[in-house]
């Protein structure tokens, strides 16, 4: 098995963009992980928005 790079989904890409971009650099998809991002105020927390990333490993 190779080396296994993550690529995240820019803010102004689409998902399939960015598999298309993993594919171009000869990668493939292996894994998809979203991960949440916070927001502290006014004593709570709130999920400010999920990230998108993929695990991919060349081909």
């Amino acid at each position: 098995m190779g080396k296994k790079i993550t690529y995240e989904v820019e803010k102004n890409e689409t998902i399939a963009e960015c598999l298309d971009r993993i594919a171009r650099d000869g990668y493939e998809p292996v894994r998809r992980m979203e991960k949440p991002v916070f927001r502290e105020g006014n004593n709570e927390v709130e999920v400010a928005e999920q990230r998108v990333q993929f695990e991919a490993r060349k081909k």
